[in-house]
């Protein structure tokens, strides 16, 4: 079984080299932010299985907050792209991406 679970912790570990790449290379910043979302679910996955597999229940605790990180991050970047979005007082909203 901690073959298994070594197995699947380098598979994981793989997922966020390749998401590593995406941040570095992200045409844009919604790719970007969808990479770092990458990194937090696959970082908790991570602890997770490293929790079994080293039988260290305190990685649970590790895991569960930067879940929770990583939910506020991605609240901080619909926020800021929703306020950049919205019209300047008595302008014209400008239509397309964000970035055009």
């Amino acid at each position: 079984m901690g073959l298994v679970l070594n197995l699947v912790a380098g598979f994981l570990l793989l997922t966020l080299l390749m998401g590593l790449v995406r941040i570095w290379y992200g045409p844009t910043s919604a790719d970007r932010m969808l990479a770092s979302q990458l990194f937090g679910s696959t970082g908790v996955a991570l602890l997770l299985v490293l929790a079994e597999a080293q039988a260290m229940p305190s990685l649970r605790d590790v895991a569960i907050t930067l879940a929770v990180l990583s939910v506020l991050a991605v609240a901080a970047f619909v926020t800021r792209v929703v306020r950049l979005d919205q019209p300047a007082a008595g302008g014209r909203q400008k239509r397309g991406n964000v970035h055009d």
